[in-house]
């Protein structure tokens, strides 16, 4: 008789469990969504994710509440939401290439591929290299001179290690056949201070420089996009400059490994619509940012990618972990 309760008691249970399931993914979410920025507040990344955000609460009809957690080239946010977050869609994060990079240059906690859960990508950043206003440099030739006659004298800010400024300088470098002196900073804001106060000669950075362009006190020398920005007409691209590349980066999101699938569906359509948000379009158009729509599959696909491609490149150029 106990042995017919106990088992009943089972199965009962785990009917109940099933059945409780795809409720709760129905009614989520009941309660707000944290989104970690991996960056320092007032930079490009956290003005565009807090405009996301603000728009998809709308679709989603509970708040969205931004949390910095700057370092590791953006790589720190997401690394601590894969090791501590629960799989419930309470905790998401936006996800630089960083959190691909970093696994190449050493021993990471989490699996790229494997440890978290895509959701989608919005949009596209724009990048180059810019000085300050009374900087001697008047263009990237002048970079290029210097740095010749002068080797291991030249110092750049960017964002962290592994982000897309850091990578992409030294890859210009390299083709350039010049040495140049990194020196990351956690957030766009210290990084135009340090090269606005002399501390550093060069600054790899996006549109967040963009009202210290127009104020006059910086000025690109170069722009990593295909085409030249519209904030700066006058700027050459790389390919004009006759590097044969260029570098873009996607803005999307993830959440932990094993999220229930309608949960990560309810979020990728909120931040899908949110791209239709005229508050979202009005801060795209104001950072030089355009729509780089995918869904969590692809982009899950697009960085897989990138990761191969990455790899080769920071193998060449010192960047990689050495194989034991």
């Amino acid at each position: 008789m106990k042995t017919r309760y106990v088992l009943g008691a089972i199965i009962t249970a785990a009917i109940i469990s099933i059945s409780v399931s795809p409720v709760r993914a129905q009614e989520y979410p009941v309660k707000p969504i944290t989104l970690i920025v991996p960056w320092g507040a007032g930079g490009p990344t956290d003005i565009q994710v807090r405009a996301f955000a603000e728009a998809a609460q709308k679709h989603l009809g509970q708040p969205i509440v931004i949390d910095n957690k700057p370092g590791g080239g953006g790589s720190v946010g997401p690394a601590t939401m894969a090791a501590t977050a629960k799989p419930d869609g309470y905790t998401i994060a936006q996800m630089p290439f960083a959190v691909y990079r970093m696994p190449i240059m050493q021993k990471a906690s989490y699996d790229p591929q494997n440890d978290f859960t895509y959701i989608a990508s919005v949009s596209g950043y724009a990048f180059g290299v810019a000085v300050a206003a009374d900087s001697p440099f008047k263009t990237w030739q002048d970079v290029v001179d210097y740095a010749k006659a002068n080797p291991n004298k030249v110092t750049y800010a960017s964002a962290g290690t592994a982000s897309t400024p850091h990578l992409g300088t030294e890859m210009v470098a390299r083709h350039a056949g010049i040495k140049l002196v990194h020196v990351p900073f956690k957030s766009s804001p210290e990084m135009h201070s340090a090269l606005l106060g002399g501390h550093v000669m060069l600054s790899a950075s996006g549109s967040s420089a963009k009202p210290l362009v127009e104020a006059g006190k910086m000025r690109f020398i170069q722009v990593w996009s295909r085409q030249r920005l519209s904030m700066l007409p006058d700027v050459p691209t790389l390919r004009e400059l006759g590097y044969p590349f260029d570098f873009e980066e996607p803005l999307g999101f993830a959440g932990p490994k094993g999220m229930d699938p309608k949960i990560t569906q309810k979020l990728h359509d909120a931040f899908k619509a949110a791209l239709d948000d005229t508050n979202v379009k009005q801060i795209m158009k104001n950072l030089e940012v355009v729509p780089a729509y995918m869904n969590g599959a692809d982009f899950k696909a697009y960085l897989r990618k990138a990761m191969d491609d990455d790899r080769q490149l920071m193998t060449e150029i010192g960047l990689a972990a050495k194989e034991k």
